[in-house]
């Protein structure tokens, strides 16, 4: 049953990041990646290799779709790998047992550190592997920092729709 809730989020998910979201760029820099939300509200319990074959073809899905071969993939996996020792830096650890990492289950300040840790890891390995280059480094780091604060923004965002 709890799968079935998460192949609806993944559906819609995808949806919303190829119909939508790939055609926004504000500025010119900044796309949010708001697909990895799913990745983030997995249940602490799960494991590692299941976090990762979901972040997979998650990513994968929306390469597909994106015409980005295997990047976004590459990035979630990335996301997916990194997020217990993230989820573990800002929980304490006895709140870490069947933890859905949310604002209600973390509080505020914990929950918008671990979701700006998490999008700055995936960020960080999607926007280099677009670029594939590192001869301007500062536009670099202008498309990561918008790309992170408009990600990090519609994911609180999301979260607030989500509680309610």
């Amino acid at each position: 049953m709890i799968y079935l809730h998460k192949i609806g989020w993944f559906v819609g998910l995808v949806l919303l990041q190829v119909l939508i979201l790939n055609n926004v760029h504000i500025a010119g820099y900044a796309t949010p990646f708001l697909y990895i939300y799913l990745i983030l509200k997995f249940n602490s319990e799960i494991s590692r290799n299941t976090l990762m074959v979901w972040a997979f073809f998650l990513g994968l899905t929306v390469d597909i779709f994106s015409d980005t071969p295997g990047m976004n993939a590459a990035a979630t996996v990335w996301l997916a790998f990194l997020r217990p020792t993230l989820l573990r830096l800002f929980v304490p650890r006895d709140k870490l047992d069947n933890l859905t990492p949310a604002i209600s289950t973390m509080g505020i300040a914990p929950f918008f550190k671990y979701v700006v840790a998490c999008v700055l890891m995936h960020h960080f390995v999607l926007i280099l592997l677009e670029s594939f280059s590192l001869t301007h480094p500062l536009q670099l780091l202008l498309r990561m920092l918008l790309c992170i604060l408009l990600t990090v923004g519609c994911v609180i965002a999301l979260e607030g729709i989500h509680k309610k």
